[in-house]
């Protein structure tokens, strides 16, 4: 199977995996229930081969899956195949990368929070530009520009017709290190202002003076899936990323961005410090 083609289907086998752990059910238990091999239970939780959706739904009601969980999971299954916007750009994307557009591109809800630059889905064109520009593996302006417009296509999410919540934790400072030059950080916050005033998205800072933190450790990503069963937690490691979907690890940053969003300026005040922050550029 190609790369472009597992990223469904490698949701998929999560979500499968996770539902059956749920249960305390083994591969084999769940095979025979439902009349297939240890093997096939298996390789349903695993990129590799074809699914039936009958399989699968079979398999959900077993594991004692919500209605709109099995509705949600056999609906991935039908679409095991299809291909997202991002598979024409193939070429340009690693698979960790075709993995989390698969499960933004389904998200509800999106919870942010970001200790050095601005989240993907709020930046400029010019921001993202000088970000590729400054990374230290160098590229063609050809490649950057490529790298520049998957991004830019993926903050269509927020203006869709079922648009995901975006809320957005910022370190002071994220707003205060000028990315590019100091016109393009004066554009780049003059877009957060603009921006937050979204219905879908919530911005907030965390101000230095707050001092120590509960993501002291780094920055995050809780992407809510349509059910809780579905959400999944990244983080980039710059040297690869990182997908947690145990609900001990879920739970730890469940409660990491609540303290976040308890510690951070209101949004009238954190409003406030953009602009101040614009104004002093």
């Amino acid at each position: 199977m190609s790369a472009r083609a597992t990223t469904r289907r490698r949701q998929l086998g999560a979500t499968m995996r996770k539902l059956r752990a749920r249960k305390g059910m083994t591969l084999e238990e769940a095979g025979r229930l439902v009349g297939i091999s240890k093997a096939t239970v298996s390789r349903y939780e695993t990129q590799a081969g074809p699914v039936k959706w009958l399989v699968v739904d079979a398999l959900c009601r077993e594991y004692g899956a919500t209605s709109a969980e099995r509705r949600i999971v056999v609906a991935l299954a039908k679409d095991a195949k299809q291909q997202g916007w991002w598979s024409s750009f193939a070429d340009s994307i690693p698979e960790s990368m075709n993995l989390l557009l698969t499960l933004e591109d389904e998200a509800v809800r999106e919870d942010h929070f970001s200790c050095v630059y601005v989240p993907g889905l709020l930046q400029t064109r010019s921001y993202t530009t000088a970000l590729q520009q400054a990374n230290e593996m160098r590229r063609s302006p050809e490649d950057i520009e490529r790298l520049v417009d998957i991004r830019m296509k993926r903050q269509e999410i927020l203006t869709r017709a079922r648009a995901p919540h975006l809320w957005a934790i910022l370190d002071e400072s994220v707003i205060r290190r000028v990315v590019g030059s100091r016109d393009v950080m004066r554009e780049q916050l003059g877009h957060l202002l603009s921006v937050g005033e979204a219905s879908n998205v919530t911005l907030q800072i965390l101000p230095f003076a707050r001092g120590a933190h509960a993501a002291a450790l780094g920055s995050f990503v809780f992407i809510g899936g349509p059910e809780p069963s579905l959400d999944v937690v990244y983080v980039d490691l710059h040297v690869g990323s990182l997908f947690m979907e145990k609900e001990e690890e879920l739970e730890r940053y469940r409660l990491a961005f609540e303290y976040l969003r308890a510690q951070a300026l209101d949004i009238d005040a954190s409003s406030a410090m953009i602009k101040r922050s614009c104004e002093e550029l």
